[in-house]
């Protein structure tokens, strides 16, 4: 049995010793040996003969016995039952038993004007077994928070979110982030409250530690102002983007719809930022606690662009990245937006060539993730695949946007309210997945996946996970469920981890894909 749970024990027998015997002395009407110090305050008469020293005809020496017995009872169903319900109710025990034995302080130094040593040393007890609970409970401790906000962000804070327009929140909780991370004491206070500290999830891929798997998926931080506060909530990396070589106002709006049924979005972005230059400008100089990568695509204009202009584009965006010097671990090169003006595509092969083969000259130091399409065939992937396997890519990223409006997890009736756009969410989800086994099928040896698409729960994780995914990013799934996800996530996989007998997240990468009645995967 470890020291902590010796400690917790031994303080609620002494809890019980204390109480118990003034529950004796109580009943026995007999006035306890107390040295009585006038000008200190000190009589213990005074305090247990008082009218406060009974709580609904019951004296409070009782319920004092009652809250340790009760206490060391939990510990020992907590320690030998190996319950974790019990270990909930003891940090809730120990809560109480704390603010009760505060308030019996007050009574004594406030009300009454005299201290009974005995009380006094009662709240001493109570106290420690609260800190030393907070610190031998504390994975219990950080999931209670976890359940509260989870409360709290369902019934109050999304009804109202929900009400107003989305892009305007969405604004409104990039710059209250940025703000955060900004404020002095706020990152450790949040590491405290819901960080956790699993090692069996922590990865060092491509010479990245990742201590966990969950990322922000390109397309929230557009404007890179989360960089300083999104590691407390437990994310594991970042991709700032999409970001490209001019400011992009964006397409006309809308550019952002809820389809709450669907549990999706409908986003019309095209690629909205402020451009390389200020991106460089808010990064340069700055630490990074968890990887920060950098999704970079072609500047979205109205007017056409040449296949050679769009190279030429993004090369340069690349160029002024590297050139910046800049703290950030990876690249992304997101090729497969559907939202933005112009015919220009490097799905075919041979115009993914000719950019792969113009971002191989500029001899980057750092990784490149290539985001990939999710509405092209197999055949059509696997080709694609076949390309960017033979240039410096190291990774992939699956995937994009859905763009078939007829997706069976898209609710018709919302789907019509949007003329414009594309869903990420759910919708995105299966066909993800897919993409992921056939990469990780065809590839595990060449490249770092990245799962992206419709997660709200650290089983949707696990899902990717297993098809064949390293690292997992998302968005959505926090719109709707709540930024406390991502550490419920990280709790929820060290569990199914755990429970399937993995010592650690990348044994369990692709074992789904690995099956032999898995092996085959039908093109179309």
């Amino acid at each position: 049995m470890k020291i902590g749970y010796w400690v917790l024990l031994i303080l609620a027998l002494l809890g019980i010793a204390d109480a118990g015997y003034l529950t004796l002395e109580h009943f026995r009407m007999i006035v306890l040996p107390c040295p009585a110090h006038p000008s200190i305050w000190i009589d213990c008469g005074a305090v247990l003969r008082s009218k406060y020293a009974v709580l609904f005809g019951i004296p409070l020496a009782v319920w004092g016995l009652v809250n340790y017995g009760l206490m060391l009872f939990l510990l020992a169903w907590a320690t030998y039952g190996k319950k974790r319900w019990a270990r909930y109710i003891v940090l809730g025990q120990s809560a109480v038993g704390i603010v009760m034995s505060g308030y019996f302080v007050y009574l004594q130094l406030g009300i009454i004007h005299e201290i009974c040593l005995y009380c006094m040393g009662s709240a001493l007890i109570s106290t420690l077994l609260f800190v030393c609970s907070e610190m031998m409970f504390y994975a219990e401790r950080k999931r209670l928070i976890i359940t509260a906000g989870r409360w709290v962000y369902a019934c109050i804070l999304k009804p109202i979110f929900f009400q107003m327009d989305p892009e305007i929140i969405h604004t409104t909780m990039t710059r209250s982030g940025e703000t955060m991370g900004r404020l002095p004491g706020m990152k450790k206070v949040m590491r405290i409250m819901v960080k956790q500290n699993l090692p069996i999830l922590y990865q060092k891929l491509l010479e990245i530690d990742f201590e966990g798997p969950i990322g922000l998926a390109a397309g929230f931080d557009y404007e890179a102002r989360l960089t300083q506060i999104l590691e407390p909530l437990g994310f594991g990396f970042q991709s700032i983007g999409t970001i490209t070589n001019t400011a992009c106002e964006g397409n006309d709006k809308p550019r952002l719809g809820r389809l709450p049924k669907s549990l999706s979005l409908m986003v019309n972005k095209g690629f909205r930022n402020p451009g390389v230059a200020v991106v460089v400008q808010k990064l340069a100089g700055k630490e990074f606690r968890i990887p920060v990568g950098i999704s970079v695509g072609r500047t979205n204009v109205k007017q056409e662009m040449s296949e050679k202009e769009v190279i030429d584009d993004i090369v340069m965006t690349f160029k002024r990245l590297g050139w910046a010097k800049l703290k950030n671990a990876y690249y992304e090169l997101n090729i497969s937006c559907p939202n933005l003006y112009g015919s220009v595509s490097f799905y075919p092969e041979v115009a993914l060539n000719r950019l792969l083969t113009a971002v191989d000259k500029l001899k980057l130091t750092k990784p490149v993730f290539i985001k990939m399409p999710i509405n092209e065939t197999n055949k059509d992937v696997l080709k694609m695949l076949a390309v960017i396997a033979k240039h410096s890519p190291a990774g992939v990223i699956f995937g994009n946007l859905q763009k078939d409006r007829k997706n069976p997890a898209l609710d018709p009736d919302e789907v019509a309210k949007w003329n414009v756009g594309n869903f990420s969410g759910r919708p995105t989800y299966e066909r993800s997945n897919e993409l992921i086994a056939l990469a990780y099928k065809k590839y595990k040896k060449r490249f770092v996946i990245i799962g992206c698409g419709g997660v709200f729960s650290a089983q949707d994780a696990f899902v990717k996970i297993k098809k064949g995914a390293s690292l997992i990013q998302m968005i959505t799934g926090m719109i709707y469920k709540g930024p406390q996800l991502i550490s419920d996530i990280n709790l929820g996989l060290s569990d199914l981890l755990e429970k399937e007998g993995y010592k650690n997240i990348s044994e369990a990468v692709g074992t789904e894909s690995s099956k032999k009645h898995n092996q085959r995967l039908e093109l179309y």
